[in-house]
């Protein structure tokens, strides 16, 4: 962290910088970081930079694990976007079996070379 020089009158600000203490080679920690970035990226309070700073530092010294880190830094994220983390919307994903998805593929390609 550096601190702007101070002039007489206006508070002291801290401007905080991003961690830079990525392990490529460690998927679960490298995954972690990425969302680390990006969040740390789309905050405008130097506050939650700070704190978002200490998250990374507390998972890479293992001193917190990664369910804690994720449920911390999804805190963050919901701030930034809302209508991806309100809850409210749950996709539906429909599946069918193989077979049935054959004779729905051969009906329609029979309906399709009789003109129905």
């Amino acid at each position: 962290m550096t601190k702007e020089p101070n002039t007489p009158g206006e508070p002291t600000t801290e401007v905080v910088s991003k961690l830079l203490i990525d392990r490529p080679s460690d998927f679960r920690f490298h995954a972690a970081y990425l969302i680390y970035s990006s969040a740390w990226d789309k905050a405008t309070l130097q506050e939650d930079k700070t704190k978002l700073n200490g998250m990374v530092e507390a998972l890479s010294k293992d001193e917190i694990d990664y369910e804690r880190f994720y449920q911390e830094v999804n805190r963050f994220r919901a701030e930034f976007n809302p209508e991806h983390f309100s809850g409210g919307f749950q996709p539906r994903i429909e599946t069918q079996r193989k077979r049935d998805w054959r004779k729905r593929e051969e009906r329609d390609r029979r309906n399709a070379r009789h003109g129905r």
